[in-house]
């Protein structure tokens, strides 16, 4: 009995192994693996796998051996693993078309009724499982009901057999290895499971890769220049194995790496027909059984800015047939990735230049306003005290000096204090006690743009004290923070400030009169990303920023 036990059981691994080796086959095709894949299925690709699985469940029964006039099969396992894997619209009918099968083709028999209703509980147990159950533990799930719905089947064969001696030995005969059978459901669930799991690890390391490429390359993309490409290309080589690796524009070649890069030395060596067609048509042109130079595989990308092709990558292998799937993928995603780098370090660089631009244009603006006041008050000045203007003169002649030799860098806040207090000597001599400035200035060691301070204190002196009809003083404070930034004011208490003078600064819509005060407060949003904070006192003007 035992012998025959384990000849049936083996029975069933076969014909189990039979359904399992035809799946696999099906896995191997782009299109099953595309269904098996997909999160949200259509209409007709469900119909497939329902037609499939209920193929293999009637199939099921005409491969069954007979024994005692009853079915060594694997129906059962058929409709749990489809209905398990794909759901309802492919359990429920697997279930019922092929339980209503096995009853029709032996109405009279000893087992078909506990069949068909085995076989259709079958079909709802699995869908069942299929909603309720998290997918990673489908195989475990898939085996235990494949246990319980044979046990179902022979204790339905007992109660439905009009003879229950020959009801008992079926079961005692076929209920073994009909059970054990069942583990079967899991190696059929793992299979196909292991397919998308295997997709998504491709997918993954893919994505790895690119990710890798892209943080290995982003710093030369930085420095946008011929010899950062080819560190570009050397990196993409090297972790994509090819043979050569080239980066274009729409017209030359701007680096290549690999066999035959001793033809690319020099720039501006023009593309080919296929880089060409691939500019303008924005696609992805592939070979893998091509004949130029000893090349046998090709892979052009476009690289696009904007939704414009504004290059290409291009990767190269001496073998043929090595541009797959995988690569292509990655090789999509990595484009993507420098098409990207490539825009943002454009846009810095852009950016950069923009902001020197206006840096500088706004520094020639200031210069000429304040030589202006200062010549203005040294001519006073040497009239009545010669001695002092001569010494005025060479105070304005250092500050020029100093500036002409800085005209757009950042200098030591000290020296810039010094420049301010030149200015302020200036100043003072100009308007004698009607002025006092004064200073508050701690130990800090940080830098400045020039002209950064001294447009603040003239704003307070020509608006603040010159209109009041009382002397008045200008305090200058450099305080350092706890965070480490620096707070530099200038306090005055003059005539005070114009509320709607304070909202045109913010606005941007400020006139002339106050250029040096605007100036200052678009290098700051510069320079620092934050402006001048203005604040109307009881008496006076208080105007602030930060540095860091």
């Amino acid at each position: 009995m035992y012998t025959e036990q384990l000849m049936m059981l083996i029975a069933v691994f076969e014909r189990a192994a039979l359904m399992l080796m035809l799946l696999f086959l099906l896995t191997r095709t782009r299109s099953f693996q595309k269904i098996i894949t997909k999160p949200n299925r259509k209409p007709i690709e469900m119909a497939m796998m329902s037609l499939l699985f209920t193929l293999f469940a009637v199939m099921s029964t005409y491969t069954g051996i007979e024994v005692d006039g009853s079915l060594v099969n694997v129906r059962i396992i058929a409709v749990l693993s489809g209905g398990i894997l794909f759901g309802p619209w492919v359990g429920i009918p697997a279930g019922i078309i092929s339980g209503l099968h096995r009853y029709l083709i032996d109405l009279d028999g000893a087992t078909s009724t506990a069949c068909l209703i085995s076989s259709i509980f079958a079909g709802f147990l699995a869908s069942w499982i299929h909603v309720g159950v998290d997918k990673k533990h489908y195989t475990w799930y898939g085996i235990l009901a494949g246990v319980i719905c044979e046990v179902l089947t022979m204790v339905l064969i007992v109660v439905f057999s009009d003879d229950y001696e020959q009801a008992m030995v079926i079961v005692r005969h076929i209920g073994l290895p009909m059970i054990l059978g069942t583990v079967s459901i899991g190696l059929i669930i793992k299979l196909v499971q292991d397919i998308d799991d295997e997709k998504d690890w491709i997918a993954a390391q893919q994505a790895k890769l690119a990710l890798d490429i892209a943080n290995k390359t982003l710093p030369y993309f930085r420095q946008n220049d011929r010899q950062s490409l080819i560190a570009v290309c050397q990196i993409i080589r090297l972790d994509t194995q090819a043979d050569v690796v080239a980066i274009t524009d729409t017209t030359s070649v701007l680096a290549y790496v690999g066999i035959g890069q001793e033809n690319y030395l020099e720039p501006h060596n023009k593309i080919n027909e296929m880089t060409e067609q691939a500019v303008a048509t924005g696609k992805q042109i592939i070979s893998n059984n091509l004949d130029a130079h000893d090349f046998h595989s090709l892979l052009i990308i476009p690289l696009m800015e904007n939704n414009v092709v504004t290059g290409t990558l291009k990767i190269f292998y001496r073998e043929p047939y090595q541009i797959k799937s995988s690569l292509r993928e990655m090789a999509v995603g990595l484009s993507q990735l420098i098409s990207t780098q490539m825009e943002v370090s454009r846009i810095e660089q852009l950016k950069t230049m923009a902001s020197k631009a206006e840096f500088s244009a706004l520094q020639s603006k200031i210069n000429p306003h304040f030589l202006f006041n200062a010549l203005n008050a040294i001519s006073t000045l040497i009239r009545i005290r010669p001695q002092q203007a001569r010494e005025l003169i060479a105070k304005l002649a250092d500050f020029l000096r100093f500036n002409l030799d800085h005209t757009d860098e950042l200098i030591d806040i000290q020296e810039e204090l010094q420049q301010v207090r030149d200015y302020a000597a200036i100043e003072q001599a100009r308007f004698g006690p009607k002025l006092t400035v004064s200073f508050d200035i701690d130990d800090v060691q940080t830098c400045v743009p020039s002209l950064l301070i001294q447009p603040l204190v003239e704003n307070a002196i020509l608006h603040g004290i010159q209109p009041a009809s009382y002397p008045g003083e200008v305090l200058i404070t450099v305080k350092k923070q706890q965070d480490d930034r620096v707070k530099i004011t200038i306090r005055d208490t003059g005539v005070g400030i114009d509320p709607a003078l304070i909202d045109k600064l913010h606005q941007g819509t400020i006139d002339s009169t106050s250029i040096g005060l605007m100036n200052v407060h678009q290098r700051l949003k510069l320079l620092y990303g934050a402006g001048l904070e203005i604040t109307a006192l009881t008496k006076g003007t208080e105007m602030s920023f930060f540095i860091h």
